[in-house]
């Protein structure tokens, strides 16, 4: 099963439904509709800490620069940052591209959800502080730097589409092998898997929770792989994470806010 976040009454919640993938249907108790009908609002509401560096090819691809200033070494511990509130965004909304910028990188990113309040977790016991899993699109304006916080080019507006849903963890097999692919109006541009992370799920979320607590609803990011794909304006990006589903967004250029989640 998989968790959506519904309306009722105007109040949000998570209900469990039947996705469909083939068919594009989406079932809710008896009523049975396509996905494209419905908008599926963004089923976590606790704060979502993205993870740098932690996938090997990123570091790979930093080189021998990695031991020079500012660095001196390679990370000995999870590289942290938030996409805060603002950046939350939904599936097939748009990504509101700023007017002076001709690119966006895009991050396709696992999403961890938290189940319960997580603090010194044991790395075989992190299994059972997931609630289950979905897919993030990393937004950023393209830049380098991983050294000061990317805080304008990784926190504006709608610059976090994630979901459409939640798959429960007992329904995932194995996190640390999944593949993902990015493709962009329909061409695959590019094509990766979990298998190249540097810390597996498990290992990423009890590093974190020995100096951290991680709560219910709380979201880990864990990386983003090197070389992210750039969308322009007009773009329709669809992130594709093997056994969790398809994130699908379009770049717009925008002065506008993300608009109001509606069904």
């Amino acid at each position: 099963m998989m968790k959506a976040m519904m309306r009722y009454n105007g109040q949000f919640f998570l209900q469990e439904v039947y996705v469909d993938s083939t068919k594009q249907l989406i079932t809710r108790g008896e009523e049975t509709t396509p996905i494209e009908q419905l908008v599926v609002h963004p089923p976590v509401s606790g704060t979502i800490y993205g993870t740098l560096l932690n996938y090997k090819g990123e570091l790979e691809a930093i080189g021998s620069a990695v031991y020079e200033c500012p660095y001196q070494q390679p990370p000995k511990a999870p590289i942290l940052y938030i996409k805060p509130v603002n950046t939350i965004n939904y599936h097939q909304a748009s990504i509101p591209m700023p007017k002076e910028e001709d690119t966006l990188q895009i991050g396709a990113a696992l999403a961890v959800v938290i189940g319960k309040k997580a603090s010194k977790v044991p790395k075989d016991e992190v299994q059972n502080y997931i609630l289950g899993y979905t897919i993030a699109n990393d937004v950023s304006i393209p830049h380098s730097s991983v050294y000061r916080p990317a805080i304008k080019e990784k926190a504006q507006d709608g610059f976090c589409p994630i979901g459409p849903w939640i798959v429960d963890q007992k329904e995932v097999a194995n996190p640390d092998d999944l593949d993902i692919t990015v493709h962009i109006n329909g061409e695959l541009k590019q094509q990766q898997t979990t298998r190249n992370l540097i810390r597996p799920v498990a290992e990423l979320i009890a590093e974190v929770t020995s100096f951290m607590t991680l709560f219910e609803g709380d979201t880990l990011l864990v990386g983003v792989p090197e070389s992210p794909p750039l969308a322009r304006n007009g773009d329709i990006v669809r992130i594709t994470i093997a056994g969790i589903g398809s994130l699908e967004n379009q770049v717009v250029i925008t002065k506008q806010q993300v608009k109001e989640n509606t069904i």
